[in-house]
């Protein structure tokens, strides 16, 4: 019961700001890795590089796209929570 005396929970207004930071901060890596994709082959003559920058840009999106997936998931849980406490 100590520790939980001095959990102090977050205000709704600090969830909309955290909200929307990893909304502009998941677009920004989007943009980033986009931008990454397009230069990544200038001036490269190796088949090999080629393939391996693409290889690891590709994980990069598709682990960019599961965190995305995770955060709606935990928003989704969040929006939830608020619907169901204004019904109640």
């Amino acid at each position: 019961s100590h520790i939980m005396s001095e959990y102090v929970r977050m205000t709704d207004t600090e969830r909309d700001q955290i909200d929307q930071d990893a909304q502009v901060f998941m677009r920004t890596c989007a943009d980033a890795i986009h931008q990454l994709r397009a230069e990544a082959h200038k001036g490269v003559q190796s088949a090999q590089v080629k393939e391996h920058r693409t290889a690891v840009l590709d994980f990069v999106e598709d682990y960019l796209k599961r965190v995305c997936k995770l955060y709606s998931e935990q928003r989704a849980i969040r929006v939830k929570r608020v619907i169901d406490k204004k019904r109640l």
